[in-house]
């Protein structure tokens, strides 16, 4: 207990210094998912479908062209009829990826076992320079 006391400062370094080295880590399981290009490319090659999960009032500001807006909270309800094909790729997307990821979740409980999670969400969608629809 005397060498805690006694080196304290250095203790704290160490923490410090491995909590900043974890840091990458986690942001990188924060992002997982399809990139913008691979969502691309699913939606132009496998006619991947994209759906929103944002709330209607998110979706109108802008999303993804082409996208259908089902709200997180309908999700399992309004899938299955909005995408009847289970076989297509499903390409979930929110504003930060957060909202999609569970929403995969929930795809994949249905049978979507194609649905994916655009990592980052809207943000890296107009990060990537893709268009967006408004309204």
């Amino acid at each position: 207990m005397k060498f805690i006391f006694d080196n304290w400062m250095l203790i704290a370094i160490a923490v410090a210094s491995g909590s900043l080295l974890l840091w990458p880590v986690l942001q990188g399981a924060a992002m997982a998912g399809l990139d913008p290009a691979g969502a691309v490319q699913l939606i132009n090659r496998e006619k991947g479908v994209v759906i929103d999960v944002c709330e209607p009032a998110e979706f109108a500001a802008g999303h993804v062209g082409g996208s259908r807006n089902i709200p997180l909270g309908e999700l399992e309800n309004k899938l299955a009829g909005t995408v009847k094909n289970k076989a297509l790729p499903l390409i979930l997307v929110c504003q930060s990826g957060a909202r999609s990821a569970r929403a995969v979740a929930i795809a994949k409980k249905l049978g979507y076992e194609q649905a994916q999670s655009l990592g980052g969400g809207l943000a890296s969608w107009r990060a990537a320079n893709l268009p967006v629809e408004k309204g």
